[in-house]
């Protein structure tokens, strides 16, 4: 499958995602958020496909936002139906179901940012910049800038960058607790690659269930969180990946995983 604004390319069970409209500095133009989905959906439903990269063409930009110059001549109910299409946009890559590392050079900023806090991991390059600077066009974020990002740094601190629209540099966003790792721009898509190869050598259903599990507990009580673990436990259980596990184990061996 091919998509007009990504590039999606598959090798040992790693997607990587590119956002290719680096003449926009890679902004979210309609065909963009409808290309999201649209990929988002294909590689959930892919079973060769155990992991994720979502990256981006061009040294300049991840991705700066929405396309402003396509809203430009919008009608304010033309935007609100746009608006809708690029919730969806976001919620895709926030709800697949398997582990998606961001990899950020250049600017993320606004709709990139909340990209990338859509993802599991960041990593970034060390010219990364990264903000959420909606308040001063004067809208909030709404691709869930003030959703995910106080449930990653504490609300104290995401209330400070989301007021105030502060750009932060990689090395700050490390310290802040955004970013995992900075390593140099060269280096990005290999190191996030490694990332995943390392995920990948693990038994991909227990890897997408053990996502699962965190993802809704932070969500619940602690009693709850504890039902809902014990459930992703026994779907795991019922796998040919667990019974080879156990074998590998006991016959001293690497195991070999098939996603089943």
């Amino acid at each position: 499958m091919s998509w007009e604004t990504i590039r999606v390319e598959v090798e040992e069970h790693i997607a990587v995602i590119t956002f290719n409209r680096p003449e926009a500095l890679n902004a979210i133009s309609t065909q963009l958020a409808s290309d999201v989905i649209s990929v988002m959906r294909a590689l959930a439903d892919d079973r060769e496909v155990w992991a994720a990269v979502l990256t981006a063409e061009g040294e300049k930009a991840f991705c700066v936002g929405a396309d402003l110059k396509e809203r430009k001549n919008m009608s304010k109910e033309a935007m609100v139906k746009q608006r809708e299409l690029f919730v969806r946009a976001f919620r895709a890559v926030s709800e697949f179901p398997k582990p998606i590392i961001a990899a950020v050079n250049g600017f993320a900023m606004g709709g990139g940012f909340e990209f990338a806090l859509c993802c599991d991991v960041i990593y970034a390059s060390e010219n990364a910049v990264l903000a959420l600077p909606e308040v001063g066009l004067g809208i909030i974020p709404g691709g869930g800038g003030t959703v995910n990002l106080p449930r990653l740094i504490g609300k104290s601190k995401a209330k400070e960058l989301i007021f105030t629209g502060r750009r932060l540099p990689a090395a700050e966003a490390r310290a802040w607790g955004i970013v995992s790792k900075v390593v140099p721009r060269e280096q990005l898509l290999e190191a996030s690659r490694e990332l995943c190869k390392e995920i990948t050598k693990n038994a991909p259903v227990a890897v997408w269930q053990a996502k699962k599990s965190v993802n809704l507990g932070m969500e619940v009580d602690l009693s709850t969180a504890f039902t809902l673990e014990a459930e992703c436990y026994n779907v795991c259980l019922k796998t040919e990946d667990r019974d080879e596990g156990l074998k590998a184990f006991n016959e001293k061996r690497k195991p070999v995983y098939k996603g089943l």
